[in-house]
């Protein structure tokens, strides 16, 4: 990412593609300003986070004047790397990751899934999506023939840390688990665990014991 110097909170930094997301409607819209109140609404994300958020890169507005759309456009495309096309590996062509290979983040053009990988002998061979798919013994070969670096898991838990150990000395360095395995990985390598199981509970929990904290 662009900026690298800049040390921000990591939650500011995950808030960082929902405002570029929202930035780029109101370009496409032809809006030329928007103010932080009004991203406020978009994003629901309240202000005085968002102008703090914001105050990590310096002057990116204008007291009274609020902030020039072009130039956050531009300022997010260059601190998101949208110029630069990360390659994405797709390990494991289940239900979940079919449905990431029909979906190919084909809004996020920076963003590609370039490979997958299966052991099944009805997937392997064949494409889905365009996107070809390889069997796991070629694994690290294929992702060092296309310089990949980020990797999808959406493998059974009990296959995702061998999995892990074979694609961390490869060109990778960045991993999106999708598995309930928490995975040991060296410290060069970033990992985001998405546990959909544990955000459904983690929403129910909240439905239940917070229901006046609901969103409108």
């Amino acid at each position: 990412m662009a900026n690298e110097t800049i040390k921000i909170p990591q939650a500011t930094a995950k808030r960082l593609p929902l405002y570029y997301r929202f930035i780029k409607n109101l370009h496409a819209s032809g809006k030329t300003r928007v103010s932080s109140a009004e991203l406020s609404d978009a994003v629901k994300v309240d202000s005085a986070t968002i102008r703090r958020d914001f105050s990590y890169f310096g002057a990116l507005g204008k007291k009274g004047y609020g902030y020039n759309v072009n130039y956050l456009l531009s300022f997010f495309r260059k601190t998101l790397a949208q110029d630069e096309l990360t390659k994405v590996a797709l390990i494991g062509v289940g239900n979940l990751g079919t449905a990431f290979l029909n979906y190919n983040f084909l809004k996020n053009n920076n963003t590609k899934i370039e490979v997958a990988f299966d052991v099944s002998p009805t997937k392997v061979g064949t494409t889905i999506g365009d996107v070809p798919i390889y069997h796991m013994d070629a694994l690290e070969k294929i992702i060092a023939e296309h310089q990949i670096e980020v990797a999808i898991l959406t493998v059974p838990a009990l296959a995702a840390q061998p999995i892990v150990d074979r694609i961390v000395q490869s060109t990778i360095n960045g991993i999106l688990n999708f598995t309930p395995a928490r995975l040991s990985v060296p410290p060069t390598i970033r990992i985001h665990h998405i546990d959909l199981a544990i955000e459904l509970q983690s929403l129910i929990y909240f439905l239940k014991h917070y229901p006046s904290e609901k969103e409108n």
